[in-house]
């Protein structure tokens, strides 16, 4: 009788599913991790990447201006090398860059960048370009006093 009642349901064998077998789902913790990890790092290096030529700024004690939209910048090099962005330019295609980079026509904010080892002639140049190409709104770009 004994034999009966195990035969009776299944053999005292049942299916529930594979054991041991390999997981076919994604682990979502060490994938949330990674990708906010990611976030971070491009948070972090995102302000670095905005403005293309690494100069040595002058100091000043002027307060930061507060700006929603990104500006044009042009970079003066020590050597008097104009850039906007990583573009060298020359004296003579500045306005014609600046026209065509600007999303507000005249009335963008362009900021110059130079170099505190510059010749202040070369900064007033390119400015001298700049507003004389049309553009009204133009500034002088520092670093914060830090003392």
């Amino acid at each position: 009788m004994g034999m009966a009642t195990g035969a009776a349901q299944g053999g005292g064998r049942r299916r529930r599913g594979r054991r041991g077998g390999a997981i076919n789902e994604i682990n979502m913790t060490p994938f949330i991790d990674v990708v906010l990890v990611l976030l971070i790092i491009f948070m972090v290096a995102a302000p670095m990447m905005t403005v293309g030529v690494p100069l040595d700024l002058p100091q000043t004690k002027a307060a930061p201006l507060n700006s929603d939209a990104k500006p044009v910048t042009l970079s003066i090099r020590q050597t008097g090398q104009i850039f906007l962005g990583e573009d060298e330019l020359s004296d003579d295609s500045i306005v014609a860059r600046l026209t065509a980079t600007a999303r507000e026509g005249f009335d963008e904010r362009v900021f110059v960048r130079g170099d505190k080892r510059v010749d202040y002639g070369r900064v007033a140049q390119v400015m001298a370009i700049v507003t004389g190409g049309g553009f009204k709104r133009v500034a002088l770009v520092t670093e914060p006093d830090q003392r």
